[in-house]
C-alpha cells in the first residue's frame, strides 16, 4: 500500500499553490511495483503528488505489520475521543455493556447534553470499523440519539471505559490459502422493549479474516423466535451473495461453496 497526498488542479503543478482548491489522500495497492510506479508517475504529470512511502496511518487507521500479517487498529482515534469525552483518565473495564441491560426512552431524566452525546456516539460508530466488538452496543446506543437520557450516557461511557483499555485492539489478517467464504448468523429475539423487534447479527470471513460484519435491528417484529433466525439468515445469505458477486468481477474465484 503506497500513501500519496495530491492537490486538485494543474495550477499546483506550475507552482501557484494559492490556486490549489482541494487535497487528496489516496492509497496505491498491488502486487506489481512496476504497475505502480507508472501508475504514480502518470498522476504525478497531471497533479503534485508526494509519496509518503509505506502506508502507516491512514484516515484515522493504524497500519502495523508483524510476523504474524496486518494489523489494522484505532488507538490515536480511540484515544481522541476519550479526550473529547473527558474520559481520558477513566477507570477501564472488561465489557462494553452489562449483561441482561435494557435500554428505554423514560427510565430517567432527560441528559442536558444531548449534542455531546451525539457526537461520541458518531465517534464510536466510526470506531466500530476497527472494533466489531463494539458493533451490538454501539447500534443500541444509536437508537437514542433524538433525545437521550441518563441511562444512556451512562452506558456510553461504559463503552469509553472498555475502549480505554483496548486501546491496542484491532483487525489481523493474515494470508491463508485456499480462499474460502463462510458467515456467522445470530438473532436476538424482541429485544427492544419498545416496539419488541429482534436484533440481527452476523460476521463474514474470508479466508480466515474477518472482512464484514453487522449488528441491526429487524425491520418487522418476528412472532417467535425461529422467524427471529431465519431473518436473520436472510440477510446474511444476501451479504453473502453481494460479496460473491463484487469478487468474480474482480476476478477471485472461490472454489469451495459458501457456508453459513
Amino acid at each position: 500500500m503506497l500513501p500519496l497526498e495530491g492537490y486538485s488542479g494543474t495550477a499546483a503543478a506550475k507552482g501557484h499553490p494559492e490556486q490549489v482548491c482541494k487535497l487528496y489522500d489516496i492509497l496505491v495497492i498491488g502486487n506489481d511495483s512496476k504497475l505502480i510506479s507508472s501508475l504514480v508517475a502518470n498522476l504525478n504529470s497531471k497533479f503534485a503528488l508526494k509519496t509518503l512511502g509505506t502506508v502507516q496511518y491512514f484516515l484515522g487507521f493504524e497500519v502495523k505489520r508483524n510476523d504474524f500479517g496486518l494489523l489494522l487498529s484505532q488507538t490515536k482515534y480511540a484515544h481522541d475521543l476519550l479526550l473529547k469525552a473527558g474520559m481520558a483518565d477513566s477507570k477501564p473495564c472488561s465489557t462494553p455493556m452489562a449483561t441482561g441491560l435494557r435500554l428505554g426512552k423514560e427510565d430517567s431524566k432527560v441528559f442536558e447534553q444531548p449534542t455531546l452525546y451525539r457526537s461520541v456516539i458518531g465517534g464510536l460508530q466510526y470506531l466500530t470499523l476497527s472494533r466489531p466488538d463494539l458493533a451490538f452496543v454501539v447500534n443500541k446506543l444509536s437508537q437514542f440519539l433524538q433525545q437521550p437520557i441518563e441511562a444512556h450516557w451512562t452506558a456510553c461511557k461504559k463503552i469509553l471505559r472498555y475502549v480505554k483499555g483496548t486501546l491496542q485492539h484491532g483487525i489481523l489478517f493474515t494470508k491463508k490459502q485456499p480462499f474460502t467464504l463462510e458467515a456467522f448468523s445470530d438473532a436476538d429475539w424482541a429485544r427492544d422493549e419498545i416496539d419488541r423487534r429482534s436484533t440481527s447479527g452476523y460476521n463474514v470471513f474470508f479466508g480466515g479474516n474477518l472482512v464484514q460484519w453487522s449488528s441491526r435491528k429487524q425491520k418487522v417484529v418476528s412472532l417467535s423466535s425461529t422467524k427471529a433466525e431465519y431473518r436473520s439468515l436472510s440477510q446474511t445469505a444476501t451479504e453473502l451473495v453481494w460479496i460473491q458477486n463484487l469478487f468474480k468481477e474482480l476476478g477471485i474465484h472461490i472454489n469451495n461453496t459458501p457456508i453459513i
